[in-house]
């Protein structure tokens, strides 16, 4: 394949510098397409050690961290191959159940081949992962999940290791409904003798996806998209091919942009069904959102209305969504109280936003915004995927310039980020 954490055209990605130039925009016409889901495609790209064969992924996005899973998939003894939105997997009879920590600490969701590779082999070894900082995420849930289906868990030297001759059946009551600990625990009972019951399960859209996946590849699941998701395990799978879900942090991400900068876009792609508390909250905000021929149709004119936000999981506001309606309610009419309830650490860029003129004010997990007419261009450092697009889209509403450094961490998460935003009226650039 590709090197990984570079584009199609070889563009590095990730590690190297680079800076996105903003400046004052809108109103934005036109439509955008809505790419694959980063949540999704990168846990189907796990998923492919459960089975061997040749699968093929299509509308896989072109991002920093499909690159880095793919050299993840290849040190395993897997052959990745990348075309134009696809993706050819062929997973061999022997693989290394190895996740070494230079892969891991690139992202987070490395952890999620835990699972499928104990399922499979019986064994796995996968360093403590690393990706965006922003608080602690535990994965000890991961671990108790993988125990109730009989598996040995244990840490050494910064790896965690599992064990099991064969995983067996169990009820899995999770403390939280974390997506990770849902994935990992999923994936490992598809192929454990008996039958699994996962209480308090994830109900992302992109769970329910790679449920979709497993299931055509001849598991059997029930239940994926609730709380409670049964599965009956099975002896053995095998390869499918399959089209990732769309991308609601993506769409998310441009439905802000026009909330902020004005106008009238189309979000080509985007399933409303699975943004519905999104929709309703930048409705309450006062845009106006329909569907619209298999996308989402959205109007803006600004300013927009203050709102309380909270967080919370699917079906409620995810968490990746709140940096972009605090940069919303940045330059609303009004005041509005954000409360984070998932992750501790997840306001570090709002001093970024102060520096922009934002008046925003932070205490525990709780941000009090009170909007301002108009920010000022000035230059800010994203500090993870999503609080970086929403500094970018800040700067629609800023005066003068904003630069937005480590824009590298936009890659991870945004297939052409600048070439989207430009086409529907922004004045984006990028420099390396």
């Amino acid at each position: 394949m590709m090197r990984p954490g570079t584009g199609r055209d070889g563009r590095e990605h990730t590690g190297g510098v680079s800076s996105l130039i903003v400046r004052p925009s809108g109103p934005l016409q036109g439509a955008i397409p809505i790419g694959g889901a980063k949540n999704s495609v990168l846990k189907l790209m796990a998923a492919t050690v459960l089975a061997e064969g040749d699968y093929v992924l299509r509308n896989v996005p072109d991002i920093a961290d499909v690159g880095w899973m793919g050299e993840l998939l290849e040190h395993m003894g897997l052959t990745v191959e990348r075309g134009d939105h696809e993706m050819a997997i062929h997973s061999p009879a022997d693989v290394t159940p190895e996740a070494p920590y230079e892969l891991v600490e690139k992202m987070r969701a490395s952890i999620v081949v835990l699972g499928p590779l104990l399922a499979r082999f019986g064994e796995a070894r996968v360093a403590l992962p690393g990706g965006d900082d922003f608080g602690s995420r535990p994965i000890d849930m991961h671990l108790k999940a993988l125990e109730a289906l009989g598996a040995e868990v244990g840490m050494e030297h910064g790896y965690v290791t599992a064990r099991a001759a064969q995983l067996t059946g169990a009820r899995i009551l999770l403390e939280f409904p974390s997506v990770g600990a849902t994935e990992n625990a999923l994936m490992a009972a598809v192929l454990a003798k008996g039958t699994t019951v996962i209480d308090n399960a994830a109900r992302e859209p992109e769970l329910a996806d790679l449920a979709t996946l497993l299931n055509r590849m001849g598991a059997q699941i029930r239940g994926a998209g609730s709380s409670t998701i049964t599965v009956e395990g099975v002896e053995s799978l095998h390869p499918v091919e399959h089209t990732v879900v769309a991308d609601r942090i993506e769409a998310a991400t441009y439905l802000a942009a026009v909330g902020i900068a004005g106008g009238e876009v189309t979000l080509q792609g985007a399933v409303p069904d699975h943004m519905t508390m999104l929709v309703q909250k930048v409705g309450e905000m006062g845009m106006r959102c329909s569907p619209d021929g298999g996308g989402l149709w959205a109007l803006a004119r600004p300013p927009l209305r203050s709102v309380d936000v909270s967080t919370l999981p699917y079906p409620g506001l995810a968490t990746d969504y709140k940096p972009l309606l605090v940069a919303m309610l940045a330059v609303a009419d009004g005041v509005g109280i954000v409360t984070e309830n998932l992750f501790a650490g997840r306001f570090r860029y709002v001093d970024e936003l102060v520096r922009m003129g934002a008046d925003i004010r932070t205490e525990s997990h709780h941000a009090v915004v009170r909007g301002v007419p108009r920010l000022s261009g000035a230059p800010v450092r994203a500090p993870d995927i999503r609080a970086g697009a929403a500094l970018a889209i800040a700067g629609l509403a800023a005066e003068g310039e904003t630069v937005v450094a480590d824009a590298d961490h936009i890659d991870r998460g945004y297939e052409d980020f600048v070439g989207k935003l430009t086409a529907v009226g922004a004045d984006v650039e990028r420099i390396d």
